[in-house]
């Protein structure tokens, strides 16, 4: 009797229903699969002995291929009430970062905001963090980390819990932690916003760190840059967000 090489269906003698070249489990041709499975492997020998470049070209789209798919991975089951729930959640989010952006690098505004308060202690906890590598990053630590941090549950979502849509949500974090920082940043030149502590202006991070790098002229750009990227980075985690939301209503449709 035949066994299938795909599904290992052993043919039986009551299958004569089904043409003996065809599985009658899974429906293969044996012949044409066991060709282009020989096909493939050899393809795959000459792809790890081909030249160098030809390795990392296809290292590289697989490796992005790799991460295509996890970070748009969605479960074959959806909840239709968790659905609704995060697709409110994620306008919600928007509304709000919406209205931020809206009124520029606005300190009132931006330190005013309930995550600055979370930002705040994030950030304080990066100056103990990079104490140890000197002053220049003892005082850079605390921007850095409050920005660099919200990619690590990022990570944990996507890669470890499958989570791509709360994975989402921790870009535009990240995003918004540009923005927090901007406010701070343009203030370099004047060291007047308010500090931790009551820190005076020899404390001011910025003030410092533009001042090492004989920079403090261009705060008002930095400033910039720093929000602009901040909008970029919330704009991805959005549409990011979107899709995920659009794959998992094509789930519930099915």
């Amino acid at each position: 009797m035949t066994r299938c090489p795909k599904c290992h269906y052993l043919r039986k003698p009551g299958d004569t229903h089904v043409h003996e070249g065809i599985c009658p489990a899974c429906g293969i041709a044996y012949r044409k699969w066991l060709e282009k499975q020989q096909a493939a492997n050899k393809q795959d020998i000459q792809d790890s002995d081909g030249i160098g470049e030809h390795e990392d070209a296809g290292s590289n789209h697989s490796l992005a291929a790799r991460l295509l798919a996890t970070f748009t991975w969605v479960p074959e089951q959806v909840d239709p009430i968790a659905f609704w729930l995060r697709a409110s959640l994620l306008a919600a989010v928007a509304a709000w970062a919406g209205w931020l952006v809206s009124h520029g690098i606005d300190w009132e505004i931006i330190g005013g905001s309930f995550m600055h308060s979370v930002n705040l202690a994030f950030h304080e906890f990066g100056h103990v963090l990079f104490s140890p590598f000197g002053t220049f990053m003892m005082f850079l630590g605390g921007s850095l980390f409050q920005i660099l941090l919200p990619l690590v549950p990022l990570a944990v979502f996507s890669f470890q819990q499958q989570d791509n849509f709360s994975a989402s949500l921790m870009l535009v974090w990240c995003g918004q932690n540009f923005i927090d920082v901007a406010p701070y940043i343009r203030d370099a030149e004047y060291r007047g916003l308010p500090l931790v502590g009551g820190g005076g202006e020899e404390s001011h991070d910025w003030g410092n760190i533009l001042t090492m790098l004989d920079a403090v002229d261009s705060c008002y750009a930095l400033a910039k840059a720093s929000f602009t990227i901040g909008i970029l980075v919330m704009l991805a985690g959005f549409l990011w967000g979107a899709y995920i939301l659009l794959l998992q209503y094509r789930v519930l449709r099915q």
